[in-house]
């Protein structure tokens, strides 16, 4: 008997787990999941600060690192390096038998660099090396100045979970960089085959400002409806650039579409249902990514239908009526989702240094 998240796959949707910790690692958890149906990994600076800050089980691994001299960053890195690794190898027999198509674990640039092309660049190609495993992804913003460094690392064959994208511009900035990057790829001679990426659509926190916006006296229907349209317009835009024209050339060359990958995918609204996002956009050639607490309720009791091209997103133009700007609201949001990283980046490098420190002072 199957489980709703092999019925998401049989739907053509691939289920990532938006965690990584040591312990899930070393006790079979992430294994488990696996054999349920989790198909990839996703990782971002809050989920290692909660990891990593939050416990003891790397505790043995900084001390060790201490005695080498290494600096906090070097220590995180290590640590984060040797997860995603570890997440690589439990999802390699994944990503053979779907010939690359999912199996894929991911680690993000440092979101000190958000706004530097050519740091974002350099420390991707870093991390790329290091992790050493096909079946990886590094994870670059959609800001201005990280859809040109996705566009270049694309070229260069390295493949790219394109991140915190909230709005319909930037997500079409990213097709056209991840486009583009495959194009300058087969011009220097490279397999555009090999490459995969995928475009991180927020969803959840589109909701959360909005309904704050449109407080107690909101038309009748609108709340809880702006996450869902957006998330269903850019499907749509998917859908008619990689079936259709712009991509006609690479799909004859073999190049995979970039799949949108649904983000933020838990109700921050505990009135919408905690599988709410999960269910409403369900649909084929997507991924969905869900944190450990909406992973669970949906295994257990989510349900797998087609519903992600149900109606057109008439919401977003009722909003716009209503007086709500969903453009500022989304610039808005890749603005804090950006400060937000880098405060849980700093955070965890403040604890790995307080431990350090220590450690150091252990005779």
């Amino acid at each position: 008997m199957s489980n709703p998240l092999q019925e998401l796959q049989r739907l053509g949707q691939s289920v990532w787990y938006d965690n990584i910790e040591r312990g899930i690692i070393e006790s079979g958890e992430l294994k488990r999941l696996i054999d349920l149906g989790v198909s990839g990994l996703t990782s971002n600076p809050t989920i290692f600060e909660k990891a990593i800050s939050g416990g003891t089980h790397y505790d043995d691994a900084i001390s060790a690192l201490a005695g080498e001299g290494r600096t906090a960053v070097d220590v995180y890195e290590a640590l984060a390096v040797e997860d995603i690794r570890a997440a690589a190898d439990l999802l390699r027999q994944t990503y053979d038998r779907t010939q690359g198509a999912d199996g894929y674990a991911c680690l993000e640039v440092s979101p000190r660099l958000a706004h530097d092309t050519e740091g974002t660049v350099s420390e991707a190609r870093r991390l790329f090396a290091a992790l050493d495993r096909p079946n990886v992804m590094i994870k670059v913003p959609s800001t201005p100045e990280g859809v040109p460094a996705m566009r270049r690392l694309i070229s260069e064959g390295i493949s790219i979970n394109n991140t915190l994208i909230f709005s319909l511009e930037a997500y079409r900035s990213v097709r056209n960089g991840y486009m583009e990057g495959l194009r300058d790829l087969r011009r220097a001679g490279g397999d555009v085959r090999r490459v995969a990426s995928v475009a991180s659509f927020f969803v959840s926190r589109v909701d959360t400002v909005v309904d704050g916006l449109l407080g107690a006296e909101a038309p009748p229907g609108l709340l809880g409806t702006a996450a869902i349209s957006n998330a269903r317009a850019a499907y749509a835009d998917f859908r008619e650039d990689f079936d259709g024209e712009p991509f006609a050339d690479l799909r004859d060359a073999g190049a995979r579409p970039q799949r949108p990958l649904w983000a933020s995918t838990s109700a921050k609204n505990p009135k919408y249902g905690d599988v709410y996002y999960v269910e409403a956009l369900a649909g084929p050639d997507t991924v969905v990514t869900m944190p450990d607490v909406t992973l669970r309720a949906f295994i257990d009791h989510g349900a797998a239908a087609p519903r992600l091209a149900d109606a057109p997103p008439a919401a977003l133009s009722a909003l716009a009526e209503a007086g709500i700007d969903v453009d500022a609201v989304t610039a808005g949001l890749l603005t804090d989702g950006v400060r937000q990283f880098a405060d849980s980046f700093d955070a965890v490098l403040s604890n790995v240094d307080e431990k350090l420190a220590r450690l150091a002072a252990v005779p």
